[in-house]
């Protein structure tokens, strides 16, 4: 996969170390020199420019990118990377960093985003992951908002305790995706049974997180 990064500060060489360590095929983009380190991911390839002209774009050969990551630490940037990899080049998944909380709301699908990065909410959701138990987390937002990767750890009083993954009626637009258990991952099948302590791994819309709880932890 061919994957193109605006932004080559400390994390968008960490993100093109690991995507190259992965196999994918890396273009760094920035139009600060002191930023071309090349020697620190020499497997990528380096394109000194502005991720938010087009011209420079055209140089990047967008057009053939499969993913497209505006990871700068300029938040304007990178929702103008974003908009203009989506609707000149039809790029088909922009993830883009978000480095101020208050600008979150403008990282969604009219800016071309699909995956919006924040990363204080992205620690903040590991915090309450941690300390959390018989409460839904979010830990991550899908497609621009539309789905949520969610976290809840069943207590000791759970009413699913003791009942399999059939047995319990899960709201529209929610899914059950992994069950984590005395650290292993299990698939979930209709005849797992849960235990308390289980965390379990959901994707939902915004209206089905809100009634998750309801289905395994009583008021």
């Amino acid at each position: 996969m061919r994957i193109a990064i605006a932004g080559a500060g400390n994390a968008g060489r960490a993100i093109a170390r690991e995507l190259i360590a992965n196999g994918h095929q890396v273009l760094l983009i920035d139009k600060n020199p002191k930023s071309l380190k090349m020697e620190s991911v020499p497997s990528a390839e380096w394109l000194l420019a502005d991720a938010c002209e087009i011209s420079s774009l055209d140089k990047a050969k967008l057009d053939i990118c499969q993913v497209m990551v505006a990871a700068t630490g300029d938040d304007k940037v990178n929702l103008v990377a974003s908009l203009l990899a989506k609707t000149e080049y039809g790029v088909p998944r922009v993830v883009a960093r978000v480095n101020h909380p208050k600008n979150e709301w403008l990282f969604d699908s009219s800016w071309g985003v699909d995956v919006a990065v924040s990363t204080p909410r992205i620690i903040a959701a590991l915090v309450e992951e941690a300390v959390s138990v018989g409460d839904v987390v979010r830990l991550f937002s899908l497609k621009a908002g539309e789905a949520n990767l969610v976290e809840l750890t069943l207590p000791d009083n759970s009413l699913c305790i003791g009942k399999s993954v059939a047995e319990i009626d899960l709201p529209q637009d929610a899914s059950l995706a992994a069950i984590i258990r005395d650290g292993h991952v299990i698939t979930p099948a209709a005849h797992d049974v849960f235990s308390a302590g289980d965390e379990l791994i959901f994707v939902a819309s915004a209206q089905a997180e809100d009634q998750l709880k309801s289905c395994f932890v009583a008021n």
